[in-house]
């Protein structure tokens, strides 16, 4: 078995008092916590985001080539876990290039109506902010300790 990669992106607001950090989307006692954690706990936390950002991403990208998508991916020395779902891969390739890409289709994807008219950029800003709202609402409902 390989190790199993971290989200971190290196934009930690737990720090900060998040309770779901903005750049990764873990929570604080994940981020605390990592380097101690099994390879399954890992993996576990991993498949939480990855489950989020499908939901996500889902309705309003379609992946039709995912072979495209990875040797894309790995051509432009952009950085994702292959361990986790195209449509994570496609979370990190417009985090890394929103603003450089024009045609999706060239990396295996295509945005579905009515998404095709925004620009990239904005559908990065859009599901960013839903990422964190829905780990938000994850850490609310399953970890916030009543006060």
């Amino acid at each position: 078995m390989h190790r199993v990669r971290t989200p971190c992106i290196g934009v930690c607001s737990t720090g900060i008092g998040d309770s779901v950090c903005r750049g990764c989307k873990r929570f604080t006692h994940e981020v605390i916590a990592w380097n101690g954690y099994s390879a399954a706990e890992k993996r576990s936390v991993n498949a939480r985001l990855d489950s989020l950002l499908t939901q996500l991403i889902q309705p309003r990208v379609e992946i039709y080539d995912p072979a495209m998508l990875r040797k894309q991916m790995n051509l432009q020395h952009i950085r994702h876990n292959p361990d986790q779902s195209p449509y994570a891969w496609f979370m990190d390739l417009i985090k890394a290039g929103a603003s450089q890409i024009t045609r999706v289709e060239d990396f295996g994807c295509r945005l579905l109506p009515p998404f095709q008219e925004g620009s990239l950029l904005e559908l990065k800003r859009i599901l960013d902010e839903e990422f964190l709202i829905l780990s938000s609402v994850h850490y609310d409902r399953y970890f916030k300790r009543p006060i």
